[in-house]
């Protein structure tokens, strides 16, 4: 069987009518591709449309604030992403004229440009025959070969990236990469696969030996980290208080309440002799008045946070809070928030 051939032919009847497959644009490629890093496609569509029409080319994205960036990308996760796309657009803008690199190794060049970004982009955009592995990709060629090494291991990616760039097509490796990467996504799924659907099944090494429901293997996941963040949402004349998030943790640059994180589960009372509360209200040492609290658990890859909120009325008592900016509540919405935050402020709007 020529593979190439048949998914080509199998995606030109199945391919799904999306909006980054109207271009050869380097540009609106990269865009989606990162986004769809993040994200399913259907929840990604909405955010790649936003996104494409505030910034529609390189030269919009440069010219962008960060904080309208990061506001936009607001609830993808991964956010040192849009931080290094951020930077990449302006470094193509400034040193390299606007133009993107034409190639799958120029590419590679670009800061947070990864293997799987540069060759979709390269192969898509300017037809370079170099294959695309992403998630979908690594199960298709797996179960196709029958390879039992973990796909999530260097040997197992390696071993898969190795027979996919000999699968790929020379005349159309656009369409190829496309065409294996929606067959990931709709019928070689990770859990039940519709393999009497599939245009591979004749060749299909895991369908052959009954293996279809066990590969790809991946390695035992890691443990969660468990954390406890206790969030003070303060207001005071229709104001609150936030600081945007620095240093190498999660979310950073987005923007967030005072914060006070523990070891392990803490009530409010306890937390008032701590250095960190006398850090965020020095003036008051023995507490603030809380009108109510919500409880919420957030899961992120390999962290688990269980986040508190307090809804502090802090009407004559608080006027300032050390490395925090006052905001007006009506403006909240001009900053990007962590999704944590934003379900919160949701909740208590209805």
């Amino acid at each position: 069987m020529d593979i190439s051939s048949a998914l080509q032919d199998w995606y030109a009847i199945h391919n799904r009518d999306l909006p980054w497959r109207k271009t050869d644009s380097p540009y609106l490629i990269w865009i989606s591709e990162v986004i769809l890093q993040q994200t399913r496609v259907v929840q990604g569509t909405d955010y790649y449309l936003r996104f494409t029409e505030r910034f529609p080319g390189v030269e919009d994205l440069a010219a962008a604030p960060a904080d309208e960036v990061m506001l936009f990308w607001q609830g993808l996760g991964y956010y040192s992403r849009a931080v290094n796309m951020h930077e990449t657009a302006k470094y193509i803008v400034r040193e390299l004229n606007g133009v993107f690199p034409t190639t799958y190794a120029g590419l590679l060049g670009l800061k947070g440009v990864g293997k799987y970004t540069a060759a979709a982009v390269a192969s898509i955009a300017y037809r370079e025959p170099v294959a695309v592995v992403d998630g979908n990709v690594l199960r298709v060629i797996a179960r196709l070969e029958g390879i039992e090494l973990p796909v999530d291991s260097a040997a197992g990616r390696n071993a898969c990236e190795r027979i996919a760039q000999v699968l790929i097509s020379r005349k159309r490796p656009d369409i190829h990469n496309q065409a294996v990467m929606e067959l990931g996504a709709l019928v070689c799924l990770p859990r039940k696969p519709l393999c009497h659907k599939c245009p591979l099944a004749a060749s299909c090494v895991a369908l052959k030996n009954g293996k279809a429901d066990i590969l790809p293997v991946k390695r035992p996941k890691k443990k969660s980290r468990i954390r406890y963040f206790h969030y003070f949402f303060i207001t005071v004349d229709e104001h609150t208080w936030i600081r945007k998030r620095s240093g190498r943790d999660i979310w950073h640059t987005l923007f967030e309440f005072p914060m006070i994180e523990t070891d392990a589960p803490v009530e409010l009372q306890d937390m008032v002799s701590t250095p960190e509360w006398s850090t965020l209200f020095p003036n008051h040492p023995v507490g603030v008045g809380v009108s109510g609290t919500c409880h919420y658990k957030h899961l992120l890859t390999h962290q688990t946070l269980n986040a508190s909120f307090y809804h502090v009325d802090g009407v004559g008592r608080i006027e300032s809070i050390p490395g925090y900016i006052r905001v007006k509540l009506t403006d909240l919405d001009n900053y990007a928030l962590p999704r944590l935050l934003v379900r919160f402020l949701e909740d208590i709007r209805e």
